[in-house]
């Protein structure tokens, strides 16, 4: 699977803007690990290689497990490995990123709303709606994932 087309070139505002929302993200009172594994998730629900490489790598350059990391597509069967606002953010991030699905039903905003005030909230889906928008960037233009071009 070869590159289709490198956006940054064709698209550097667009790309700015999205950056300028990633900025914002990593400005606000959300835990940078936190993101971090919502970005993960979200790339494993969507399948995007690119970002699952890369957010695999940032959540290893924070300190996290490999253990933890592996478990992120199972985390509500991990037992206490995800602490309880991991485990809202990853429920969120779930529903919110298969919106056309779920419907983001209001159990789920009740239990996000349990352990997240309303600017996190909406900073929370703020970042899912930017991963779902990179995540469909990188998979329409065939990123490749660093690990593919260091073998």
């Amino acid at each position: 699977m070869s590159k289709r087309l490198d956006y940054n070139q064709i698209a550097p505002a667009g790309v700015k803007a999205l950056g300028g929302v990633y900025g914002y993200i990593m400005q606000s009172s959300l835990p940078p690990v936190l993101v971090d594994l919502v970005y993960l998730r979200i790339s494993q629900i969507n399948n995007c290689a690119y970002c699952l490489d890369m957010h695999t790598r940032d959540l290893l350059k924070k300190g996290q497990k490999i253990e933890k990391i592996a478990l992120v597509q199972a985390w509500a069967e991990a037992g206490n490995l995800f602490d309880e606002r991991e485990q809202a953010a990853l429920a969120w991030a779930e529903t919110v990123t298969r919106v056309a699905e779920t419907n983001v039903p209001d159990q789920a905003y009740e239990a996000a709303r349990a352990v997240f005030d309303e600017r996190e909230l909406v900073d929370l889906t703020i970042a899912i709606g930017l991963m779902n928008t990179y995540n469909r960037m990188a998979i329409s233009f065939r990123n490749t994932p660093q690990a593919a071009l260091e073998n």
